[in-house]
């Protein structure tokens, strides 16, 4: 009986029909099928081009492979070219860098044949450039024997490029050890933010995207969170005998939007030769074909007529997916300079003095050029890039990051210009070796003479940029040269004095007495001594990362209160609210105590002695000295570098070469990094994949039995 009944009850349970048995396995294989497709979806986006349109918010994304070409800087080694030569040489100099270009827009045109032949790029693209610039090197040998000099032996290697892969920090071609003899101003702050493009991703090529031409760039590890930077910022120290004063030009934002592609310094009577776009003011008769007698006779956008010098600088994009007036122009979307141009709301203009000396008068016609629009393929030797936020810039300045500011402040590039003239030249042949960065104390190199020098500080409006999930929308860059990829190191800014001799002599009439002279500071006394930018600097810089406080709480930057508008300037500094994190969305960056932290800036660490003897950052003089905008802060009239790069990692790299800018890197330095990406985000994004094929499994072998019972 016992037997019987258990027998009743297995064969009173309902068996499943084969409808339903199939019915079973479809929603099986649908569900699997969608788990599968979204784990393929988000490998797409992580490992090939675009994710997501630029009109729909710019996420960017990023593809294994080859990002970007790196070819050694000829003009860079070209330190002393016959006078003869001079115009061949510079019109071959623009050859190679179109070149460059060219060989670029294959890279990114060709993505499909690179994975069906993994030496595509080296036969197709590498191997072509390197003939090309071997033809080019060998004309500016011609050109130098033709005017009766010889060219530099070290040009000789120098024809060969390598393609840069997504996960290689620092690329290694010839010219990356020296580049003219520069010393780096930031160390070997590659190794992060700056050459790495995160996450396996490339962000170079480029593809359609929401109507216009994609570019290379910026990429999520491009941006951080400025709250999550430790403190990088040191005054310097005014010594006895110093030049204090300071004097201010107005000339304006671009207001009449005078823009072209040209690099009349570095390269003259070339058409699109800088391969980006400019802001200009102060002389508005700079292009290709300007001459000194050009810009003499010019018209100026300087409220002081006497000043008619020019002051320009790459513009600066939001890629929101909205188009500019070039965006099918040379220079402008056709070489992947895209989405809006941003006006800087102010554009302060200052010269200072030095540390420990008097200046002397700048030479009528001088040029100078600060920073390196070629930095990430050459190193960091002469990166002079000085990224920060209003209310920050007495705290951090960034070289190889871009600020995500947090709302009510703005974004804020710096720059310092060298301070030390050799005494003789307007220009040099690799534009300079005729002038340098004094040392860390502040004094010039031997044979130079200190000048006024010159800082700018342009403040914008930015669309906050969004960081999540190793992807960033509404990014905004600086124009560059496509190869670079839009990386924040590659800012710079360029210089011509055409002061007259008058203005000249008052400015530095009014550096020398301590007193703060044109805008409209109205020939006032100095009362409290400028920082300048040759002073000395105490620790080193510090990295991103985690600002844990002692005890395990989160520690607040305290922001500085704006000024009410009057020049009364920031009150009292108040802690922001402690956040959730202080790491942006998607970073990976160490804490302070694993990475360390500059010198000074978290107690208990020691400040460390730069490679050239400089230190951390030079602070920015604050807006109660007189500042008319109100705004919190503003650049030192200052450093060799308001941030003489807030760096990553020690340099290894030193120079006697008085152009080169002093490094500030400390040892055990974390990197400004804000990559995403790590191996938890990508199990989190990939579970749907797991998921999937044990449903897709199981909804085969369901079909697979219903499929046999049926016979």
């Amino acid at each position: 009986m016992t037997c019987r009944s258990t027998a009743l009850r297995r064969n009173s349970r309902r068996r499943p029909t084969g409808a339903r048995r199939a019915t079973f396995a479809a929603v099986a294989l649908i569900l699997g099928g969608g788990g599968l497709v979204a784990a393929n979806v988000y490998a797409s986006a992580t490992e090939g081009g675009w994710g997501g349109s630029e009109q729909g918010g710019g996420d960017r994304v990023l593809a294994a492979g080859t990002v970007t070409i790196d070819c050694p800087d000829v003009g860079q080694k070209l330190t002393d070219v016959p006078g003869a030569a001079k115009p061949q040489v510079d019109a071959e100099l623009a050859t190679l860098d179109q070149q460059i270009t060219e060989a670029y827009d294959r890279l990114g045109a060709t993505r499909q044949a690179q994975a069906d032949d993994t030496d595509y790029v080296q036969n197709s693209i590498l191997g072509p450039l390197k003939d090309q610039r071997a033809a080019v090197i060998d004309r500016i040998r011609t050109d130098y024997q033709r005017a009766g000099g010889t060219a530099p032996g070290a040009i000789d290697g120098m024809a060969a490029c390598t393609g840069v892969p997504a996960d290689r920090a620092q690329p290694s071609a010839g010219g990356q050890s020296e580049n003219g003899g520069q010393q780096s101003n930031d160390g070997n702050a590659q190794n992060s933010g700056g050459q790495q493009s995160g996450n396996g991703q490339n962000d170079g090529g480029r593809q359609g995207n929401g109507g216009q031409t994609g570019t290379g760039g910026p990429v999520a590890s491009d941006f951080v969170d400025i709250r999550t930077v430790q403190p990088n910022v040191v005054k310097p120290v005014q010594q006895a005998g110093g030049s204090t004063g300071s004097f201010e030009t107005k000339c304006g934002v671009n207001e009449n939007k005078n823009h072209n592609t040209d690099n009349v310094i570095v390269a003259p009577g070339v058409k699109n030769g800088a391969h980006h776009l400019h802001d200009y003011v102060g002389n508005q008769s700079n292009d290709a074909f300007a001459t000194n007698d050009t810009f003499a006779a010019a018209q100026t956008s300087c409220q002081n007529q006497q000043d008619k010098s020019s002051y320009y600088w790459p513009v600066l994009r939001v890629q929101d997916g909205t188009q500019d007036f070039d965006q099918n122009a040379d220079g402008g979307g056709k070489e992947g300079n895209v989405g809006r141009i941003l006006v800087a709301r102010q554009a302060e203009i200052r010269f200072a003095g030095s540390p420990t000396s008097k200046v002397v008068a700048m030479p009528r016609f001088l040029r100078i050029i600060t920073g390196d629009a070629k930095a990430f393929t050459n190193g960091p030797k002469n990166a002079n890039a000085h990224w920060s936020c209003t209310g920050f810039e007495d705290k951090v300045q960034l070289t190889d990051k871009y600020p995500i500011c947090p709302q009510g402040s703005e974004v804020v590039r710096s720059f310092a210009f060298q301070s030390c003239w050799d005494g003789q030249n307007i220009d040099s042949a690799n534009h300079r070796t005729h002038v340098a960065f004094a040392d860390g104390s502040g004094t010039c190199p031997n044979g130079f003479k200190a000048i006024p020098q010159l800082t700018m500080r342009l403040v914008y409006d930015v669309p906050q940029p969004v960081v999540e999930n190793g992807r960033v929308r509404n990014a905004y860059a600086v124009d560059g040269f496509p190869e670079q990829l839009h990386k924040p190191i590659t800012d710079h800014d360029d210089f011509i004095n055409v002061m007259t001799d008058e203005l000249m002599n008052q400015v530095v009439d009014c550096v020398n007495t301590g007193k703060r002279c044109g805008g409209d500071a109205g020939d006032q006394p100095q009362n409290t001594p400028s920082p300048s930018a040759d002073a000395p600097s105490g620790g080193g810089n510090a990295g991103s990362g985690s600002t844990t406080a002692p005890g395990g709480g989160t520690a607040s930057t305290p922001a500085a209160t704006p000024g009410d508008g009057a020049g009364n300037g920031p009150g009292t500094p108040g802690p922001q609210p402690a956040q959730p994190s202080t790491t942006a969305p998607g970073s990976t960056a160490p804490a302070a105590g694993a990475g360390g932290t500059g010198g000074g800036a978290t107690p208990g660490v020691p400040a460390s002695p730069s490679v050239a003897g400089g230190g951390a950052v030079a602070e920015p003089r604050s807006a109660s000295e007189g500042h008319p905008t109100g705004a919190a802060t503003r650049p030192a009239e200052t450093s060799p570098a308001i941030g003489e790069a807030t760096s990553a990692a020690p340099s290894a790299l030193s120079s006697t070469d008085p152009a080169a800018a002093p490094s500030t890197t400390a040892p055990g330095i974390a990197p400004q990094s804000v990559s995403g990406g790590g191996l938890a985000e990508t199990g989190a994004h990939l579970w749907p994949a797991a998921a999937g094929a044990v449903l897709v499994i199981a909804g085969l072998v369901v079909l697979r039995r219903s499929a046999r019972r049926s016979f």
